[in-house]
């Protein structure tokens, strides 16, 4: 009896929680609550996107929340046609300064679209550290990427200069985790930390909604109207 009284107890929390949690994902597609779903910089960071939208995501290949993210961010990328510029600023929270080179390197070559999962895959699936110079370079070999370019570019004082960059936008934008997105140098969302809380309810990501609604807000906001963006399905990863 004291058994079946335990279980029952059990059933009936985890259908309140269901039911908090439908509210909450409710709430979010709504209007995302600040404090809750996003916050505000205390001082707003310049941007150069124009009546474009700015979009900065600081990331990390070494964060096992930033590869689960990428399949998902890139169809959100799409998905908003030209109404946005997308910066990338991969961060440095142990010491993998390669990584931040790789990252900038792959940038500088104009190869970002078609190397950023295959790195992420480098790291969390074959399990290349890219953690010292010769591992970067057996990467390099081994996706097929012009490997003379790539060490030239990898080595040379403007790729030092965006690590050192690098180091004042996080300083800058006050980031302490990542993947952290960053919306007109103005409005900060935590995509993991939202998607760890909850899923919406159509299998959308809970971060990339809110990105939605901000989007939609700084757009407006520079354009006077935002022309209506369509969800994209689920994102299977790759």
């Amino acid at each position: 009896m004291h058994l079946f009284r335990r279980l029952f107890h059990r059933v009936v929390l985890a259908g309140v929680a269901a039911i908090s949690l439908t509210l909450s994902l409710s709430a979010v597609a709504q209007e995302p609550r600040l404090g809750q779903e996003y916050t505000v910089l205390d001082r707003a960071q310049p941007t150069d996107s124009g009546k474009k939208v700015e979009i900065t995501e600081f990331f990390g290949f070494f964060c096992p929340a930033c590869n689960a993210f990428e399949p998902y961010f890139e169809a959100w990328i799409k998905k908003q046609g030209d109404r946005i510029v997308v910066k990338r600023v991969h961060v440095n929270f142990h010491e993998l300064v390669t990584q931040q080179k790789l990252y900038f390197t792959l940038e500088a070559m104009g190869k970002v679209d078609d190397y950023q999962l295959k790195t992420f895959n480098a790291y969390h699936i074959d399990r290349n550290r890219l953690s010292t110079d010769a591992e970067v370079f057996k990467y390099v070999e081994k996706v097929g990427l012009d490997k003379k370019k790539f060490t030239d570019i990898y080595g040379s004082f403007s790729i030092q200069s965006k690590v050192n960059r690098a180091a004042q936008l996080m300083n800058d934008y006050k980031i302490n985790g990542v993947p952290t997105v960053a919306i007109d140098g103005r409005f900060m969302v935590s995509p993991a930390d939202l998607f760890a809380k909850a899923k919406v309810r159509d299998g959308s990501h809970a971060g990339l909604v809110v990105m939605d609604w901000l989007v939609d807000k700084v757009y407006k906001e520079k354009n006077g109207a935002a022309p209506a963006i369509v969800p994209a399905a689920p994102v299977k990863k790759k």
